[in-house]
């Protein structure tokens, strides 16, 4: 296995046969080229990628003229709606995943409409740009509170809906935000393997309210409904992850992240090796058994120093 990344000091290289470094400079089409390169000096007969997978999923052709197999949790397409959440909410069937409500808004205007409609019907609302990751730019409106007093009492993921007036304002026109109903209740990650719209395995990991309690391996079936069809309705492919939250109204969908979670080592903790289930599928060894998955366990991770690879251990370009 070889891994390339832009810092020597990445964490992957610790799993690694190979490390090399990428050019930091590189985006784009000349990122896309570069990689077309390396895939053919280095012998690669699978490529996984991470930087620019949308744009890689579009000339996936460049590499498979190199005998490259490029593994994409979806077409092109697909990945570019799923990289803009309003476009995505907007074009999802009620009857595959319903998602919380939500107004998307480019100015104040529209923003003030918005939270007059929502606020209507919802007891608190949130916002979050169209286009993020990793919750990025998430924000529960204020009404009451403003920016000193979060700070001085240690409120996080809100926003004084005075001062956030202000700044649009003075931003007339902004990218497409978001302005949601607010779901304060439980939080699921679902870890998947799929192949081509068939999904093979999945874990939930239900998150508890009060942080330091680790996660639980979860069956629900409205949720292990809702995984199915998305995987089928968008075609997905490889490892995935899901997630949704519970709101007065019930379970609603948060997202596809197009790519392994930042929590998938506690979903294979279940009894599942889902890397393992994903790379027999690529390369048409026969998948084995259904696991079995211990429902209810309880996981969680914990830190561990380890020294990073040394320097000199990454393989020339």
């Amino acid at each position: 296995m070889v891994c390339s990344h832009t810092h020597w000091t990445a964490a992957a290289f610790l799993a690694s046969d190979e490390a090399c470094l990428e050019p930091e400079e590189l985006t784009g089409q000349e990122y896309v080229e570069w990689c077309v390169d390396f895939c053919h000096s280095h012998a690669i007969d699978l490529f996984w990628p991470g930087k620019e997978a949308v744009l890689i999923s579009k000339r996936r052709d460049l590499f498979q003229a190199r005998g490259v197999h490029v593994l994409s949790v979806a077409d092109h397409e697909t990945l570019s709606l799923l990289h803009n959440k309003a476009l995505f909410y907007t074009s999802l069937n009620a009857d595959v995943a319903k998602v919380m409500d939500f107004i998307a808004v480019n100015d104040r205007d529209a923003f003030d409409r918005a939270v007059v409609e929502l606020s209507a019907k919802h007891e608190r609302l949130c916002i979050k740009p169209a286009v993020s990751i990793f919750g990025l730019g998430f924000r529960i409106l204020d009404a009451r509170r403003n920016s000193i007093t979060h700070l001085l009492n240690g409120v996080e993921y809100q926003i004084p809906l005075n001062e956030l007036w202000q700044g649009m304002t003075d931003t007339p026109q902004f990218d497409t935000l978001l302005v949601m109903e607010h779901l304060d209740g439980q939080e699921w990650s679902v870890d998947c393997a799929g192949r081509y719209g068939e999904l093979l395995c999945s874990v939930q990991r239900k998150k508890p309210l009060l942080a330091g309690r680790g996660q639980i391996i979860d069956n629900n079936d409205e949720i292990t409904g809702m995984v199915a069809r998305l995987t089928e309705r968008y075609k997905l492919n490889g490892l995935f992850n899901i997630q949704f939250k519970e709101g007065a109204n019930g379970v609603r969908l948060l997202e596809i992240n197009p790519r392994p979670s930042g929590g998938f080592g506690m979903a294979c903790l279940a009894g599942v090796n889902l890397a393992q289930i994903a790379l027999q599928s690529i390369t048409g060894e026969a998948l084995l058994k259904s696991p079995v998955i211990h429902y209810g366990r309880r996981v969680s991770e914990i830190n561990t120093p380890v020294v990073l690879t040394e320097a000199a251990a990454l393989c020339p370009l």
